[in-house]
């Protein structure tokens, strides 16, 4: 049995071998049928998952269990080891990292590998990686050689005639890679460290020219606030940038790491500082970021601080006025909306202060 297996199969191994050989001496470039290649990319954090892979169609043939075996198989040609399935058509579908990842919880190092499925009759199946992936299909296959191997559970899907890789349930730090074909969905889990990677990056991307300016130290620290890591780190990068540019910007983001830091003074003293140097839309942002946060009172404050510094700007007015609104104080609320239409506001303020007025039933 397995010599006539050899037998079927070997012309039309040979013709694609010859055929690919063909183009490697130099031959024109022309389209690849019946199973065109293909390439998907996608990024996570600040990370890439490639995906190359070729494609080819179910045109009415039974594919699990005929086209594609269950289970793992002895090929009839190559290595003759019992091998899984390719994961597509003609060359291995490769898979690259461009940091360590996770693959369905297990690690992975950065870099190209070859991917492989195992399907079987209950959806039961696995995902294998193999460090040889540049080989052609499976007829190669060397189990010693694999890097990774775990276990999927194949899912019932819509009919997809063309096989194709697609990233699904994308998040913060992981998505899931599926591959779809006939009436089948192989998922795989791939996750990154994502804020460990934006921190050892933005180390090295500082020692480069990025790091002779202060925007550089300030957008590494407030990501490191804004994700709650590495607070130390932070604070010694946003020192080098209020060194250079002591602004509203820096001190704010000072006083967050510090607050982070259990330093609720120091906190407050430098963000009383940031505000004596903010714009009008710092100071506004500011107060909506309060509010955001059910710090009303403190929002009124701040609010009211930008109209004394911007008595002419109707947005300001505006703003305050829909403090007041959420803390539930409708004649300061109306005072202030009022004051905003007297001072010949923009559309969108205009408008806003219009809405408020009816709902308080000042119109």
């Amino acid at each position: 049995m397995q010599n006539f297996i050899i037998k079927k199969c070997f012309p039309t191994l040979v013709i694609a071998l010859v055929a690919a050989g063909a183009w490697a001496q130099g031959v024109v470039t022309t389209p690849r049928t019946p199973s065109p290649a293909s390439k998907i990319s996608q990024t996570i954090g600040i990370s890439t998952v490639t995906v190359n892979y070729s494609r080819p169609s179910v045109k009415g043939r039974e594919v699990w269990g005929a086209l594609v075996p269950y289970g793992w198989n002895v090929q009839g040609f190559g290595a003759q080891n019992s091998a899984p399935w390719r994961a597509g058509a003609n060359e291995n579908t490769v898979i690259t990292f461009s940091h360590d990842a996770k693959v369905q919880g297990k690690p992975v190092p950065a870099g190209s590998y070859g991917l492989f499925y195992v399907i079987n009759k209950d959806n039961s199946g696995e995902v294998v990686l193999s460090k040889d992936y540049r080989s052609w299909g499976s007829f190669w296959y060397e189990p010693t050689h694999d890097l990774l191997r775990a276990n999927i559970t194949v899912r019932d899907n819509a009919n997809t005639e063309l096989l194709t890789y697609d990233f699904i349930n994308l998040d913060k730090n992981s998505a899931e890679l599926v591959l779809n074909w006939e009436k089948k969905q192989f998922p795989v889990k791939i996750e990154f460290a994502v804020d460990d990677i934006v921190m050892a990056n933005a180390t090295e991307e500082l020692k480069n020219t990025i790091g002779f300016g202060w925007q550089g130290f300030s957008s590494a620290a407030n990501y490191a606030l804004q994700n709650k890591v590495n607070t130390e780190k932070a604070l010694g990068w946003i020192d080098q940038a209020i060194g250079q540019n002591r602004s509203y910007t820096t001190l704010r983001i000072k006083s967050g790491l510090l607050k982070l830091s259990g330093k609720d003074a120091d906190a407050e003293k430098l963000m009383t500082e940031a505000t004596t140097l903010a714009t009008e839309v710092e100071l506004n942002n500011y107060g909506y970021q309060l509010i955001a946060q059910s710090q009303i009172d403190k929002a009124i404050e701040i609010l009211t601080l930008n109209t004394v510094r911007f008595p002419k700007s109707a947005n300001v007015w505006d703003s305050l006025g829909e403090a007041y609104s959420i803390k539930g104080d409708k004649p300061n609320a109306i005072k202030n909306f009022k004051k905003s239409l007297t001072l010949n506001p923009p559309e969108a303020t205009k408008t806003n202060s219009e809405k408020f007025l009816k709902q308080l039933g000042a119109m």
